[in-house]
C-alpha cells in the first residue's frame, strides 16, 4: 500500500511595511545619501516598548493587568523588570517588579510599527505630528502619554491611563539618516 503525502504550500504573505521598506525606501535612500553598497542603506534593527510600572508595585492585580495590556498591544509577552536598588523613599526593595518591556523583531517589528503610524497616532487629539529627539546615533525614541490609542485596548477595562516609552534602533550613523528612514516610513515628524 503507498502513502500519499500531499504538500501543503502556505504563502506568506510580506508585511505591507517590511515591502516599502525594499521596494521604496532603499531607493530613496541610496539616492539621498549617495550608497555605494546596498548594506551600507540604514534598517531598522528593533523596536523596544518600555513601560514602568512603579505605582502599582504593590498591587499585583493591577500589575497584572498592566502587563497584559503591553502585551495586547505589542502582540508579544513583555518581560517583567525588576528593581535592582533599594530606595526607601520610594518603598521600593531590590527585585520588585517595576516595570515591563518587550522587545519586537522581524515581523512583529514591522507589523507594530505600521499599526503606530497608521492607526494609533492618528488617534491623538489636537496630533500635529511627533518630535524629533534623536540620541545623537540614529535611534529615536517616542513618548505615548495613554495606551488608549491603541485599538486592542477596551475602554471599559482600563484601570489608570499609563504611558509608555517606544526606542526605534536603526543602523543608521547619524540623525540625519535615521531621521530619513522613519520619515520615509510613515512617522510623521512635526515640520
Amino acid at each position: 500500500m503507498a502513502k500519499t503525502t500531499t504538500k501543503v504550500t502556505a504563502e506568506k504573505t510580506e508585511n505591507r511595511l517590511k515591502k516599502l521598506y525594499k521596494e521604496t525606501v532603499v531607493p530613496q535612500l541610496v539616492k539621498e545619501f549617495g550608497y555605494k553598497n546596498i548594506n551600507e542603506v540604514p534598517k531598522l534593527e528593533k523596536i523596544v516598548i518600555n513601560s514602568g510600572l512603579g505605582d502599582v508595585k504593590d498591587n499585583s492585580k493591577s500589575f497584572q493587568l498592566a502587563v497584559e495590556e503591553i502585551k495586547s498591544i505589542a502582540g508579544q509577552k513583555p518581560l517583567v523588570t525588576n528593581s535592582k536598588l533599594s530606595v526607601a523613599n520610594f518603598k521600593v526593595r531590590k527585585g520588585m517588579p517595576v516595570g515591563a518591556k518587550v522587545t519586537l523583531r522581524g515581523d512583529r517589528m514591522f507589523a507594530f510599527m505600521d499599526k503606530l503610524v497608521s492607526i494609533a497616532l492618528p488617534r491623538v487629539r489636537d496630533f500635529h505630528g511627533v518630535p524629533t529627539n534623536f540620541d545623537g546615533r540614529g535611534n529615536y525614541t517616542l513618548g505615548i502619554r495613554e495606551q488608549l490609542i491603541f485599538p486592542e485596548i477596551v475602554y471599559d477595562q482600563v484601570e489608570k491611563t499609563r504611558g509608555f516609552d517606544v526606542t526605534f534602533v536603526t543602523t543608521a550613523r547619524s540623525d540625519a539618516e535615521g531621521k530619513a528612514l522613519l520619515k520615509y516610513l510613515g512617522m510623521p515628524f512635526r515640520s
